[in-house]
């Protein structure tokens, strides 16, 4: 029965792959079936102006589903722009190379700073209050600290 059918629709069945493979890039997403869909497509229509034999078809589906898949990936890859904050969820590297002022001491290596309206956990070498202290790096969840060029000067 399905013979039947996939032999009545001829050329038609290359569109029907070609939209439902659409169709699952949007249940799907990874634009990796986008490109199977146009290649069906592609030969879908070349289907509608020649009568070749079904295995030509089927080498050139095999073919241009490759090489869309490949230039649709560089075309993808050239036009993706980096959008919006890349450090959203890296809170404290935003804070790499600010300086603040201690509110309490830092000590045994161990203290708490205060940023906008965030305490961060923070680390490096005991300084009293009132210390100005720029952010090194993160480890983890807690800033590493150092003493500022502008305290020691």
């Amino acid at each position: 029965m399905i013979a039947r059918i996939v032999a009545e629709l001829g050329p038609w069945n290359w569109f029907i792959l070609g939209l439902l493979l659409l169709g699952l890039e949007i249940v799907a997403p990874g634009t990796v079936f986008l490109w199977f869909g146009v290649a069906a497509i592609l030969v879908g229509t070349l289907a509608l102006f020649t009568d070749l034999p079904w295995q030509v078809y089927l080498g050139l589906f095999l073919a241009l589903s490759l090489v869309s898949l490949i230039l649709g990936r560089r075309l993808m890859a050239r036009l993706q722009t980096e959008s919006g904050d890349p450090d959203l969820n890296k809170r404290g590297s935003r804070y790499i190379g600010r300086e603040f002022v201690l509110a309490a001491p830092l000590q045994q290596g161990e203290g708490r700073l205060s940023i906008d309206d965030t305490v961060w956990r923070i680390t490096g070498p005991d300084l009293p209050a009132g210390t100005h202290v720029r952010v090194e790096r993160i480890d983890g969840a807690r800033l590493v600290v150092a003493e500022s060029a502008t305290t020691k000067a």
